[in-house]
């Protein structure tokens, strides 16, 4: 993606970029948020600072405080006057810079190896793109030595094993992808613009967010797991509500589908917790305690309570979803209008690009507007 407003630049760099194999989406004005960054889902981002003075700087730093956007790499092109009145904005919101105008050789090895760092990056899960232990860390460090309250949230997929064992590796990243997705989306619309979202890898998952907002990101996450999640398994282990598969003593048992375990610490300025280690020990033993019951739960550990024990605190578990629930794109197959190929296809970009289902569909050419309203009617009438 280019963002310049110098004509003559963004001809010369598109002329290049595209000698190059690359495909390159071109934005002429200064850009007002960072939707249409979404939508595009660039590789990497070359944005003219001089040309459009701090309002690139603001949308660059934007891109990095999102978190579909933020590992995103985005280089800088700017005057070499400027350079040195810019560089701390620069610092704020840039990967890398180049002296306007840039020689071709040096953006193609700057590309290329932003490129490389954003693939390979030891700090991102590879699979979902959301931060990973290290960043997790630093985050928590950072959280405790400004003394603010904040939670800790611990999620665990229970049984994610099993299915991942019966059903192979590709459907148990799908579900992964989607879990991603789906606490994106709470923290999103439940939680505050600064909270944070990691991967440790596998089935776990963290967010970082305020006491006052985690008791409503679990309930909405678990709600939209536990409406979502069984549709990853065929109609006939959803409708028997388990899948058979071998546990670890080698014994064929009755394995439930899917659930999700939420472990929270809640970190308050009385009772601050000293380090991370302190954080995940206490989420570890209210999870451990989380285990023991069925279902899609959560919990908050009573730390500042010192009468009572872990057992007394509440155990939160949002009511059973209906079972005539379909989502949009069980519709459409299930009436012949797509095939599950090219659902496979479409979700992937959904869960990537935050984008709405139907909207990718529409784009994608796989479906008309109209089959998608009336699968919504059905869908409606469903949960009805």
């Amino acid at each position: 993606m280019v963002i310049s407003s110098d004509k003559e630049l963004r001809d010369v760099l598109k002329f290049c970029f595209e000698g190059w194999g690359y495909d390159v989406v071109v934005f002429k004005d200064s850009l007002s948020d960072i939707d249409p960054v979404r939508r595009a889902s660039p590789d990497v981002i070359i944005a003219d600072v001089h040309s459009a003075d701090t309002a690139n700087l603001r949308i660059c730093r934007a891109l990095k405080d999102d978190f579909l956007t933020a590992f995103i790499p985005i280089i800088t092109l700017i005057n070499k006057r400027q350079l040195r009145s810019q560089l701390l904005n620069i610092k704020q919101g840039v990967d890398d810079y180049l002296i306007k105008p840039p020689d071709p050789l040096d953006l193609r090895v700057r590309v290329e190896m932003a490129m490389r760092r954003s693939q390979y990056s030891f700090y991102a899960t590879p699979l979902t793109g959301l931060p990973g232990g290290r960043i997790i860390e630093e985050t928590l460090k950072e959280r405790i030595k400004a003394g603010d309250d904040f939670s800790f949230a611990y999620l665990d997929i229970d049984n994610f094993k099993y299915f991942n064992d019966t059903y192979g590796y590709v459907r148990g990243d799908r579900a992964i992808m989607q879990s991603a997705y789906m606490l994106y989306d709470a923290v999103s619309k439940f939680g505050n613009k600064e909270d944070f979202i990691g991967h440790i890898g596998g089935d776990d998952f963290v967010f970082v967010t305020t006491p006052a907002k985690h008791r409503d990101i679990c309930h909405n996450f678990i709600l939209s797991f536990d409406r979502l999640m069984p549709f990853h398994y065929t109609a006939e282990d959803r409708s028997k509500g388990y899948i058979m598969a071998r546990d670890r003593t080698h014994n064929v048992k009755n394995i439930p589908l899917m659930t999700i375990s939420i472990a929270v610490a809640n970190s308050r300025r009385r009772a601050e917790f000293k380090n991370a280690v302190e954080i995940n020990e206490k989420v570890a033993e209210v999870k451990r305690y989380l285990k023991t019951f069925d279902g899609s739960k959560f919990m908050a550990d009573r730390r500042n309570d010192k009468d009572r024990g872990i057992e007394d605190a509440c155990v939160y578990k949002p009511k059973k979803v209906s079972g005539s629930y379909r989502p949009l794109g069980r519709i459409l197959v299930d009436n012949d209008l797509l095939s599950a190929e090219k659902l496979d296809e479409a979700l992937l970009v959904h869960w990537r690009r935050g984008l709405r289902l139907g909207e990718v569909l529409c784009e994608l050419g796989f479906v008309s507007d109209k089959d998608i309203l009336k699968a919504l009617k059905e869908a409606d009438a469903d949960n009805h």
